[in-house]
């Protein structure tokens, strides 16, 4: 299961990478900007979806890392949890009521997992840092699962809370973008009524 969670990890890993570089590269190369509208436009009906898909699969992951593997979270570990878990039942809602606000409460949520990740992962590689987080109990310097030399559970989670972040990141995009077209339409609209 760790290998396949790592898998999932690259998968999630390569579609943020593409979605930085589309949004950057959008800036300065016009190409770039046709080829992230036409992603944003195919990705962006399903965006919701699929970031309730990768908080599921967060929360599932976790639960059978502890629950079935036996692997003991540590405190760190719950903090991620706690950031993770709430935007199931959040971005599930959302996405079936398609409602393009969610990314205003569940990317501050997501941020904040990632940034304990990140905080996470580098006391993993440099283990020999006091931290007033671990417990004898269940040290956060242990490393449960470690896949390709660099994959390890906080990465894991730092690429779920990543990848909900860029898809919400979309539908922000694509809803300000519908919000302008209909504010162009509404303008054409007056505009046409008010003329002599």
């Amino acid at each position: 299961m760790s290998t396949l969670f790592a898998l999932l990890t690259i998968v999630a890993d390569v579609a943020v990478v593409a979605i930085v570089v589309l949004a950057l590269g959008s800036r300065i190369a016009p190409g770039l900007a046709r080829a992230r509208d036409a992603v944003w436009e195919t990705v962006a009906p399903s965006a919701l979806w699929l970031a309730f898909l990768v908080a599921l699969t967060g929360t599932l992951g976790s639960l059978y890392l502890s629950e079935v593997a036996h692997f003991t979270p540590c405190t760190l570990c719950w903090y991620q949890r706690i950031a993770m878990y709430p935007l199931v039942p959040i971005l599930g809602i959302a996405a079936w009521t398609r409602d393009s606000r969610v990314w205003r409460y569940a990317i501050p949520l997501a941020a904040i997992g990632a940034v304990i990740a990140i905080y996470h992962y580098q006391l993993e590689r440099f283990p020999t840092q006091t931290s007033v987080s671990c417990s004898v109990e269940a040290p956060c310097t242990v490393v449960w699962i470690w896949r390709f030399q660099f994959i390890s559970i906080p990465f894991m989670a730092l690429s779920a809370f990543a990848t909900i972040v860029g898809l919400l990141a979309i539908v922000r995009a694509t809803a300000r973008l519908d919000i302008d077209d209909d504010a162009a339409t509404l303008g054409e609209h007056s505009g046409a009524t008010a003329a002599p």
